[in-house]
């Protein structure tokens, strides 16, 4: 298992203003395998790719090879039932000649949003980012994703960049 140095994070306290549910942030292991496809095919759904069960292998895999830069959280509720994922990997940013660190994928299951699973999972990886000396912790989302913008434009700068892409394949 790969050490993202926040180990088993609690976490509660108020998430939209509401008391939020006891959450602990911790990596996925085997048990939270079942739950953490669910909830990647559920990422993949609302952003219309399709992706296949040997899909979610490989990414299974990365996450559990000490050799691999992708790692991962997932937020479980009071029951211990995984309710959201993050990936996260460091990235080079040489302009800066420093390492930051790139959250690829955030999902929190529809029925445990406003649970203050997002924040709790953005907050691990900020406290990891923090431990291992990052300069910053940078995402993407959609453009039409009103909801996760809306709670990004409170905890974070959105920043002048636009991003391109090209398939090569």
């Amino acid at each position: 298992m790969k050490n993202t140095t926040n180990g088993d994070l609690a976490s509660s306290g108020m998430a939209h203003g509401k008391p939020a549910r006891p959450l602990r942030i911790v990596e996925p292991d085997e048990k939270h395998r079942a739950e953490w496809e669910k909830l990647y095919a559920g990422y993949a759904a609302f952003y219309r790719v399709a992706q296949t069960p040997d899909m979610r292998a490989t990414v299974w895999s990365w996450l559990h090879d000490p050799a691999h830069e992708m790692q991962g959280l997932v937020a479980l509720d009071e029951a211990g039932q995984p309710i959201g994922l993050a990936h996260f990997r460091p990235f080079a940013r040489p302009l800066a000649a420093s390492t930051g660190g790139f959250l690829d994928d955030l999902f929190v299951a529809p029925e445990a949003r406003g649970s203050g699973a997002a924040q709790a999972l953005i907050d691990a990886i900020v406290e990891t980012g923090r431990a291992r000396g990052w300069t910053v912790i940078r995402w993407i989302t959609a453009d039409d994703n009103y909801r996760a913008r809306s709670a990004y434009d409170r905890i974070a700068d959105r920043t002048k960049w636009v991003t391109y892409e090209i398939k090569t394949s």
